[in-house]
């Protein structure tokens, strides 16, 4: 199984194509960006203070569903652009930088169920040599 392999889950996230450290921080990178940019905005636009815009961004890109709605058209045309750009970012955060590694396992998975259906298949023409089938008496 993979994670019994060499290194196993350290080999595939240290894997010389998928530098972890860089996906993440970019990743990161991004999705902080998106958060401030979100905050800062409904700050300006709301009036809210640091804490609500926060915490409305946050909900808003996690698609939890803000417990408050924006009550200027400004503020709700820029909250609807934020949902989609910030959960997109959420998204776009977690695939980059878990998808090499989601994709690593799915591929000794797959390699593994290959293996073991090449096994059967070994063991039933092991069987149907040791036993011909006497289909033609009779």
């Amino acid at each position: 199984m993979f994670m019994t392999s060499e290194g196993g889950i350290a080999r595939l996230v240290r894997h010389p194509l998928s530098p972890f450290k860089k996906r993440a921080i970019f990743a990161v990178a991004i999705l902080g960006l998106m958060m401030a940019i979100g905050t800062i905005g409904m700050m300006i636009l709301e009036g809210w203070d640091l804490v609500t815009s926060f915490y409305f961004i946050s909900l808003l890109a996690t698609a939890e569903g803000p417990a408050q709605s924006p009550m200027t058209v400004g503020g709700k045309i820029f909250a609807s652009f934020m949902a989609f750009l910030s959960i997109g970012a959420a998204i776009t955060a977690i695939t980059f930088t878990f998808g090499p590694l989601f994709g690593s396992i799915l591929k000794e998975g797959f390699a593994y169920v290959e293996r073991e259906e090449d096994k059967l298949k070994t063991r039933l023409e092991r069987k149907d040599h040791a036993h011909p089938s006497t289909d033609e008496e009779g």
